[in-house]
């Protein structure tokens, strides 16, 4: 299958891109992830409290 490059969604690509990194998180954990993990895997970063 050849995918046509002139047409895409960059929302839809992103989400994808998101999906396949907590999919990949998911697959090297033991069980399921903390919330901390979850984040980390879609790039979440916080900001530490002063």
């Amino acid at each position: 299958m050849q995918v046509d490059l002139r047409v895409h969604d960059d929302v839809a690509l992103g989400e994808i891109e998101l999906y396949a990194e907590v999919l990949t998180a998911v697959a090297a954990s033991d069980g399921p992830l903390s919330e901390r993990e979850l984040d980390e895997a879609l790039g979440i970063r916080h900001r530490r409290a002063s």
